[in-house]
């Protein structure tokens, strides 16, 4: 495939993607069983869960007021290196308090799909890396695809403590190794963001910033009323973020380390396929039909998982569903750089992102608690139906509101 309508800049962000993800992918599978074998309960767990959700919050904010003052990419440099800091503070100590910190400072990532500070920035800058309006589905699909690819490639990594067991580490020891990759991967994307160029900076500071004063009354209602979708969607999805599931299949099944590496792997295989036949679904369809009439199977799939008798049928109707749910993902993206204007997408790209991870991040404490009270699987379910919801309220919103090239 010839990328030669992608910019430089746009390849050092896919490049940066792929290497973030790659680490995100083996922590999103171990975080939460780590925190189980170091004697944290579900609870706390969850609230450690929630730290790492509410941080892309604030830095998402961070970026919304001083992205476009300080530099775009020292932004990014800055975050880079959080991320080397919170991997040394993870691979230093247990202590409960020191991990919330560093959950909350180090742009850490536990959901199985990006969702921080890292992907507003870069999502708002995408369109401006392609030479052709037409590619802009495209770039997305890449973005989307390239990142989970590498996730998988992260994930498998995760198996690697089960290998370093036999060699004489204990199980606690060998998955703390991990941490010093992460923070390896972390120096990769610092150095990446260092050679962006001058062109990826705002031309003009003055209509820059998370006010909506400069945005038009059209896409002010736009973005307001996508983000309160997303926010529905996110908190049903914070119920089944990847160490969640993770952790799911760990309790429920007594599936090892290595089995859930090869598990999640596939599944990002089929979550990456995904993603580019969205662009050619879209293509047909539309980009609203193809977010909601992928996304309601998945979750029905989802209700479904919770029920699962056996590893076996867990794992099929999981693949069935990791083949579907995030079909969305490339489709929302470019439909809300699409339907506003350029000097809108920072702006809509940081609300819409907000109010995804705000929600996000109240839902894996809820999970602890739902978990004790309850049962183990009731998180899907509740998960599951909120999703549903959000896929309906999409659909009779914005079906009329069509991009530039569906017009």
């Amino acid at each position: 495939m010839s990328l030669q309508w992608i910019s430089r800049d746009g390849k050092l962000l896919l490049g940066a993607r792929i290497v973030r993800t790659f680490s995100y992918g083996f922590l999103s599978v171990i975080l939460a069983i780590y925190l189980k074998l170091v004697g944290f309960d579900d609870i706390l767990i969850g609230i450690v869960l929630t730290a790492t959700l509410v941080n892309s919050v604030f830095f998402n904010l961070l970026s919304s007021a001083y992205a476009d003052k300080i530099g775009r990419r020292k932004i990014l440099v800055i975050y880079a290196a959080l991320m080397i800091a919170s991997s040394i503070i993870f691979f230093v100590t247990s202590n409960y308090l020191a991990l919330v910190i560093a959950a909350l400072v180090g742009t850490i990532n536990v959901t199985g799909s990006e969702v921080g500070a890292f992907l507003s920035l870069e999502q708002a800058l995408l369109p401006q890396t392609v030479s052709d309006i037409k590619k802009r589905n495209s770039i997305f699909a890449i973005y989307n695809a390239v990142g989970t690819f590498a996730m998988s490639a992260g994930v498998l990594l995760s198996g690697l403590p089960s290998i370093l067991q036999n060699y004489g580490f204990d199980k606690i020891g060998a998955i703390k190794s991990l941490f010093l990759i992460y923070a390896a991967c972390a120096v990769a994307v610092l150095v990446i963001y260092l050679m962006l160029s001058k062109n990826i900076e705002v031309k003009d500071t003055a209509k820059s910033g998370m006010s909506l004063k400069n945005i038009s009354p059209k896409s002010k209602s736009i973005i307001m009323k996508m983000s309160s979708l997303f926010a529905v969607d996110s908190f049903g999805g914070g119920f089944v973020i990847q160490s969640i599931v993770s952790f799911w299949f760990y309790t429920r099944f007594g599936a090892d380390l290595s089995s859930l590496s090869y598990i999640f792997a596939i599944a990002g295989v089929l979550t990456a396929i995904s993603y580019m036949a969205s662009t050619k679904i879209a293509s047909k369809i539309g980009l609203v039909n193809t977010m909601v009439f992928t996304h309601i199977p998945s979750n029905v799939l989802l209700i479904l998982l919770a029920f699962a008798p056996s590893l076996s049928i867990a794992v099929s109707l999981f693949f069935a569903r990791m083949s579907l749910s995030q079909m969305d993902v490339p489709t929302r993206q470019s439909y809300i750089m699409g339907v506003v204007s350029e000097n809108e997408r920072i702006p809509a790209a940081i609300f819409t992102n907000t109010s995804r991870n705000i929600s996000q991040a109240i839902s894996p404490s809820i999970t602890g608690i739902i978990i004790q009270t309850l049962s183990l699987s009731a998180p899907f379910v509740v998960g599951g139906v909120l999703k549903i919801v959000y896929d309906v309220g999409i659909f009779f919103s914005f079906r009329k509101i069509k991009p530039p090239e569906e017009l």
